[in-house]
C-alpha cells in the first residue's frame, strides 16, 4: 500500500508534514509505504535534523507550491509541478493508493474533479468526520462542509456513503442511519429535509432509523451515522471542536473530550470519488499529520472505492 503525502501544502510545511510522516512509521502496517511529494532538499533536511534516514521514504521532488490563498482551480492548472498536482497525477495513474494533504481545500477538490473524478452515479462527493459517543463507540457525520446546498437526492447518497464508510472503517455491519433535524417527527424540518425523509423512509439501501436531534448525536442511543448538508454539518463539527478547547480552558481533560480534538483523526476522506483522498487542516501539527496518514491507511484498507462502485451498480439509488 502506497500512501502519498503532500508535504508543501500546510501552514507549517514541510516541517510538520515530514515530522508527522516520521512519527507514523512505527504504527503503519508492514506493507504500507509513504511517498512524500515536495521539495526534496527541504524534506531531507528535516529528516536529517531529527535523526531519520530520508531513505525511509520515497521522495518525489516538486518545484512549485499551491498556497492557502491561491485560487483553487487556477492554481491547479497553472502550477503543474506543485506537490499537490503531482500527487494527484500519481494517484490517477495508480502509482499510489491514496493521497493526503493539509493544503488548500479548494485546490484539493479541484484535483479530485480534474483527475480521479466522482464515481459513476455519484451526484456530489461529500466529506465526513468521526465523532465520539458516550457509549465508547464512534459515529460518522456526513456531509461536514463540501456541499452547503443539497437536494434530497444528495442527502440520500450521503446516507449511502456514510453507511458504507461505517461498515468499512468501523466494522459495523448494519449501521443505524439518521437524518439530522429539528425534531424526530416526520412532519418537522424544512422542505428539503421533509422530502429527504420521504426518500429514506422507503429505502432498502441502508438502515434508516428516522430523524435525530442535535442533542442525541453523541449519546449513541439512536444512530451510528448522522446525515445532513455541508452547511449544517460544518457548524456541528466546529461546535464540537470548540467544546474540546473550552474543556481544556476549564481544566477538564477526559478521554471523551480528547476525542473531540481534530488532531485525533487528522483529516477527513472525500467520499464518492474514484480514489482515496484525505483532506486535513491547514494548521495541522505533526500529530495531526500522523493521524491523517493513519486515516488514509484505514480508508484504503476499507476498500471504500470498490464498495461504493459495487453498491451503486445494484442499488435503487437515484443516479445521474
Amino acid at each position: 500500500m502506497k500512501i502519498g503525502l503532500d508535504t508543501m501544502g500546510g501552514d507549517f510545511a514541510p516541517k510538520n508534514e515530514v515530522l508527522g510522516a516520521i512519527a507514523v512509521l512505527p504504527e503503519l502496517k508492514k506493507d504500507s509505504e509513504i511517498v512524500l511529494f515536495g521539495n526534496e532538499t527541504q524534506i531531507k533536511t528535516v529528516c536529517v535534523e531529527h535523526g531519520v534516514d530520508p531513505a525511509r521514504f520515497r521522495i518525489i521532488h516538486t518545484t512549485e507550491v499551491i498556497g492557502m490563498h491561491d485560487h483553487p482551480a487556477k492554481a491547479f492548472t497553472q502550477k503543474p509541478d506543485s506537490s499537490m498536482v503531482v500527487g494527484f497525477k500519481y494517484l490517477s495513474a495508480g502509482l499510489i493508493d491514496g493521497f493526503a494533504s493539509p493544503g488548500n481545500t479548494g485546490a484539493m477538490m479541484a484535483g479530485v474533479m480534474y483527475t480521479v473524478k466522482p464515481i459513476e452515479g455519484i451526484l456530489r462527493p461529500c466529506i465526513s468526520c468521526f465523532y465520539p459517543m458516550i457509549n465508547g463507540r464512534w459515529g460518522i457525520l456526513v456531509d461536514v462542509g463540501l456541499n452547503a446546498d443539497s437536494k434530497p437526492e444528495n442527502l440520500y447518497q450521503n446516507a449511502i456513503l456514510g453507511s458504507l464508510y461505517a461498515k468499512g472503517a468501523l466494522g459495523d455491519e448494519n449501521p443505524r442511519v439518521a437524518l439530522l433535524n429539528i425534531g424526530e417527527e416526520s412532519s418537522k424540518g424544512n422542505l428539503v429535509v421533509k422530502a429527504t425523509y420521504e426518500l429514506m423512509s422507503k429505502t432498502k439501501d441502508f438502515n434508516f432509523v428516522g430523524n435525530i436531534e442535535g442533542n442525541d448525536i453523541m449519546t449513541g442511543k439512536k444512530a451510528d451515522v448522522v446525515v445532513c448538508d455541508g452547511f449544517v454539518g460544518n457548524i456541528v463539527l466546529k461546535m464540537a471542536e470548540s467544546v474540546y478547547h473550552l474543556a481544556l480552558a476549564q481544566g477538564i481533560e477526559t478521554e471523551f473530550f480528547g476525542k473531540l480534538n481534530y488532531e485525533f483523526h487528522g483529516g477527513t476522506p472525500v467520499l464518492g470519488v474514484n480514489a482515496s483522498v484525505i483532506i486535513g487542516h491547514g494548521s495541522s501539527s505533526p500529530t495531526a499529520i500522523k493521524n491523517m496518514i493513519l486515516t488514509a491507511e484505514k480508508t484504503i484498507s476499507a476498500k471504500m472505492v470498490e464498495r461504493v462502485k459495487e453498491i451503486f451498480k445494484q442499488s435503487t439509488i437515484l443516479q445521474k
